[in-house]
């Protein structure tokens, strides 16, 4: 989950020489600013060190080695022992980051989970290229461009859908009832990721879906929001952040805000002056008088966690489901100069109430265990119906629905 963009840009030298000599003058002259350390030379003498270890192994091992791998090398372990979270990004990994921020990418616009090991279709995202083709909610990914599916890699294929705006690439899928697979040749197109999905369930019930935290997001929740109370005399709504991983941390804020009229929504606590912040909401909750169930599951981290959190903590909320995951870091996306990145976590943030949930995540307060897997109500054209989801069920009873009448198809 990104804090802010941060723009640091190293000027690296063409030899590792070079660049180790620079970075102990660095050191050096930053001892001589900083008066406090002027009499530590621990700094320079570990990078000292560090360009004699990397000197050794470049003239010494058994295997000749390029500079630009040792110092891949060398910045890696560094990142290694940190956390799981911080780790050197590459040019694809950082393109990732980029799309989960802005929600916008090229492709076919297709919302895909590995389930029981095969790839499948959530449901391909509204007016895009899969939408148009026909591909439907629980096809089965087999291959794109004629290369099969690795299940082991699903970043792979996903990769492989996208590239540039008007080339081709066809999938292969198998859906159920067909005795063979189904052939699409597709066009890749500008997709913008809408991450809220919203729906009157009817008797006064709303249900509303957000599978990710994008620069949009908060203003996508504000609009159905608005909606949903306008149209109809809501008495309930349920908030599904189920196997949602997360995102921009001012999205998780603003969407906390809607639901919100006062109050802190989350204290981040870190070592430089941009990782310590206190986020507040603004006055009005857009939902005021309405009943609020929160879904989550161990898929629910990071901004979903933020989000949950203060919803329980200002007891505005009733928390349903499974424990969260339990990520209560911040990142913060680095732009590196050779056009990678570093993702590093400059900050651990705390709930209203000031609970750290990092590595424990958050107890529902109602604990309803997922009886299958999939079958889980994804919003407007799911597979499955809002009826055989026993955790919406349970939510909605939570909040005061009684009906049973939402086995029909949405």
């Amino acid at each position: 989950m990104s804090l802010k963009v941060k723009v640091i840009l190293i000027l690296l030298g063409s030899s590792v020489f070079g660049l180790m000599a620079s970075m102990s003058s660095y050191l050096l002259d930053e001892q001589q600013k900083r008066s406090e350390i002027a009499n530590n030379s621990a700094p320079v003498e570990q990078a000292q060190l560090l360009a004699e270890v990397i000197m050794r192994i470049r003239e010494e091992y058994v295997d000749a080695l390029e500079d630009e791998e040792l110092i891949d090398n060398a910045i890696e372990g560094m990142l290694k022992d940190l956390d799981s979270h911080s780790r050197l990004l590459g040019e694809d990994d950082y393109e990732d980051v980029r799309i989960s921020t802005t929600g916008q990418y090229v492709g076919i616009g297709l919302d895909i989970s590995l389930e029981e090991g095969e790839v499948r279709v959530v449901a391909p995202l509204d007016d895009t290229p899969a939408q148009r083709a026909g591909i439907l909610p629980g096809d089965v990914v087999i291959a794109v461009d004629d290369v099969a599916v690795d299940t082991q890699n699903t970043a792979i294929t996903i990769t492989r859908m996208r590239g540039r705006p008007g080339t081709p690439v066809s999938l292969d899928v198998m859906r159920e009832g067909a005795d063979e697979s189904l052939h699409f040749a597709l066009t890749r197109a500008p997709i913008y990721v809408k991450t809220v999905q919203a729906e009157y369930l009817g008797d006064g019930y709303g249900y509303i879906r957000l599978n990710g935290f994008t620069d949009n997001t908060g203003a996508e929740l504000e609009a159905v929001a608005r909606e949903l109370v306008d149209q109809q005399e809501l008495r309930g709504v349920v908030l599904d952040m189920r196997n949602n991983p997360g995102g921009v941390l001012d999205a998780a804020v603003e969407v906390a805000d809607v639901f919100l009229e006062r109050g802190l929504i989350v204290r981040g606590k870190g070592r430089i002056q941009e990782a310590r912040f206190e986020e507040y909401a603004n006055p009005g909750d857009i939902f005021s008088g309405i009943a609020v169930a929160v879904l989550v599951n161990r898929g629910s981290a990071s901004a979903s966690e933020i989000v949950a959190g203060a919803l329980k903590d200002h007891h505005r909320a009733r928390i349903v489901g499974e424990q969260t995951y339990g990520k209560g870091s911040v990142q913060t996306i680095i732009p590196l100069s050779d056009g990678r990145a570093l993702k590093l976590t400059t900050s651990h943030y705390l709930t209203p109430s000031g609970r750290a949930i990092n590595g424990t995540g958050i107890k529902p307060d109602y604990a309803v265990s997922a009886q299958n897997a999939t079958q889980r109500y994804r919003g407007p054209g799911s597979d499955i119906t809002p009826g055989d989801d026993t955790q919406l069920q349970e939510a909605l009873r939570v909040i005061g629905h009684n009906s049973l009448e939402l086995s029909r198809a949405p």
